[in-house]
């Protein structure tokens, strides 16, 4: 039996492993998946008679071309600085690899070389990159199909705790990985607005926030992603006079987490001196003026010209960025003490299920008249193994390495999910995993 290779058995993976063994049986291949952590790969393959799972290092050269060497497609779920890795020895031992991450620099090289050898190298088919491709292209293709024009699009995904167990004044628990939320944005934003370029510092961009409603799910704020333009070659929008991409959070979150922006608690480039002793109120204090009279409360406000009774402080106050307990955690950055808090107060409780949400907005002119398109999309977990978040990055994957050893898909070289014939089989099963997005229209004169 030939073998499908999963490199990667975290949190995003477990759907993507439940699914290919439930189908093992109907493209008869068997399921090897390797983690550095052999108890993790253990409990998602749990016994299944067509799973296999092995301990597993990506930088062990001599391991990883072995397991590849004996693989029939390989799906690569490893952090996204591993993936070159995996895609080079993928293209020298002549297998293909599927991949919900960003194409990098690194694999774009291989693009020439894989084709060549006919060989699929897909990237960016999970939820954000991947579901958000997927169904812009599947409405920015009908609106050209019936000659539209597309003046603009605006995208954004959010993943966030579910609304009925949204108990914290930040409305927001990790769902993703932690160390990402913490140092989001940390370059310039830029995007195109009725054909001006614009840029956002990091300084400003928690201020830049654009509020939405998403379906039943509520009220949203979005704050603009770091590269909007990119997308106009993708999705074929090249002279587009607006485009933007954001990431969703409740409202009230930006303004908080401004602060954090402001004061320089989000810096990873260098390390606080004895970290480890100190308590998170001198952590909080060391970015303030040095004043003997005044309490570090104070202080702050002051400091970032907030109101002491304001809900911002109520939301500071509440993470416990005043108290005097011990970081007790060496050599740390700014952005890693702030992550170890982050941590304990919005870890998912053991009931808590996760959401992910999705909105696309299409202006477009068709026969003299402008009119809108909202697209919406609203995914709830089921538990904390099958979060939201493994069910949209982990099922496209899967559907489409199934889709690829049937035939259906045929491309080669590298590639991202937005040609028809790869988008439109894998939104068609996603709607039987409750990944259904629902399209308003307006008209806009």
């Amino acid at each position: 039996m030939k073998k499908i290779l999963v490199l990667g058995a975290g949190l995003s993976s477990s759907s993507l492993i439940k699914y290919l063994l439930d189908h093992s049986d109907e493209y008869n291949r068997g399921i090897r998946v390797g983690d550095m952590s052999l108890e993790i790969a253990q409990k998602k393959v749990n016994n299944h008679k067509n799973g296999e799972v092995f301990e597993f290092d990506v930088l062990n050269e001599q391991q990883r071309i072995k397991e590849i060497q004996n693989a029939d497609v390989v799906i690569s779920m490893l952090p996204a600085r591993f993936h070159h890795l995996v895609a080079e020895n993928c293209v020298e031992h002549n297998k293909n690899m599927i991949t919900a991450s960003y194409v990098s620099k690194e694999i774009k090289a291989l693009n020439e070389k894989a084709k060549e050898k006919g060989l699929l190298l897909l990237n960016e088919i999970g939820v954000d990159p991947g579901i958000d491709h997927m169904s812009a292209m599947k409405v920015i293709d009908e609106i050209k199909s019936k000659g539209g024009k597309i003046l603009a699009f605006k995208s954004s995904t959010g993943g966030l705790v579910a609304p009925e167990f949204d108990n914290n004044p930040w409305n927001y628990k990790f769902t993703w990985n932690p160390r990402n939320v913490v140092v989001a944005g940390q370059s310039v934003a830029q995007y195109i607005d009725h054909g001006k370029y614009k840029y956002v510092p990091y300084s400003q961009l928690f201020r830049r926030v654009e509020r939405m409603t998403v379906l039943d799910a509520g009220e949203f704020e979005m704050y603009p992603n770091r590269d909007s333009l990119s997308y106009r070659e993708t999705y074929g929008l090249e002279n587009i006079p607006t485009i933007l991409r954001g990431t969703l959070r409740r409202p009230g979150y930006s303004e908080a987490w401004n602060v954090f922006v402001q004061i320089g608690a989000t810096d990873d480039t260098y390390k606080i001196e004895n970290s480890e002793n100190l308590t998170y109120r001198d952590f909080i204090n060391s970015f303030l003026p040095y004043n003997l009279k005044d309490p570090v409360e104070l202080k702050l406000c002051n400091y970032v010209k907030i109101d002491i009774e304001s809900e911002i402080m109520s939301r500071l106050k509440w993470l416990g960025i005043f108290e005097e307990t011990k970081i007790g955690m060496p050599n740390a950055s700014p952005a890693q003490i702030l992550q170890k808090l982050l941590e304990e107060k919005w870890a998912l409780d053991s009931e808590d299920k996760d959401m992910i949400v999705m909105q696309h907005q299409f202006e477009y002119r068709l026969n003299g008249k402008n009119k809108l398109i909202t697209s919406s999309l609203v995914v709830k977990g089921k538990d904390q193994v099958h979060t939201a978040m493994s069910i949209t990055v982990g099922i496209p994957v899967a559907i489409a390495t199934k889709l690829f050893l049937k035939g259906v898909i045929k491309q080669k070289g590298v590639i991202v999910p937005t040609m028809k014939d790869v988008y439109e089989p894998v939104l068609k099963e996603l709607e039987e995993y409750g990944i259904v997005f629902i399209e308003e229209e307006t008209d806009l004169d």
